[in-house]
């Protein structure tokens, strides 16, 4: 299953490590340095012009980890997931 992420991106599933909001998570840190060493090697990809409100991290079969920014909430996120794997 692949999950939409706004706009034209969408990832599968199995590749994601996780779903965070990005207000919350923006607070530590260690999330500000993960966030900008991704943007530094060129991770990081933006699904929209739009206030960013979560990010997913995904893991391909290649094993790099590629950030991607939505302007959806986690909350509308889990709930496409649930909808499509049920």
């Amino acid at each position: 299953m692949y999950l939409h992420l706004g706009n034209d991106f969408m990832v599968n599933e199995r590749d994601i490590i996780g779903i965070f909001d990005i207000e919350n998570s923006s607070v530590s840190q260690i999330t500000k340095q993960y966030l900008s060493h991704a943007s530094k090697n060129a991770r990081v990809i933006s699904c929209s012009y739009e206030m960013p409100k979560s990010f997913v991290v995904c893991l391909d079969k290649d094993l790099t980890e590629t950030v991607y920014i939505s302007q959806l909430a986690c909350s509308t996120l889990l709930k496409r997931h649930n909808k499509y794997s049920q």
